[in-house]
């Protein structure tokens, strides 16, 4: 699951998926901002299709958030 995430955001963001890990923080070490991350929330919905709500993408702050919703979430 963790890889499948990792290639997803490499891929929007432009980065080095060696960069990206699950501790990685979407803002601090990603350098991503708001329309970043819902961007990607929005991409791994479709990919996985599963839905965050509101409450939820606040609650995302590192790689491991979302890689950690996924596992729960997926069927």
């Amino acid at each position: 699951m963790f890889e499948k995430v990792q290639a997803l955001i490499a891929e929007l963001m432009g980065l080095d998926k060696s960069k990206i890990t699950e501790s990685s923080d979407f803002i601090v070490d990603l350098k991503a901002d708001s329309l970043d991350i819902v961007q990607m929330l929005i991409a791994m919905e479709n990919e996985f299709g599963v839905e965050f709500d509101d409450e939820e993408m606040h609650n995302i702050k590192t790689v491991g958030d979302v890689v950690a919703y996924l596992k729960k979430n997926v069927k």
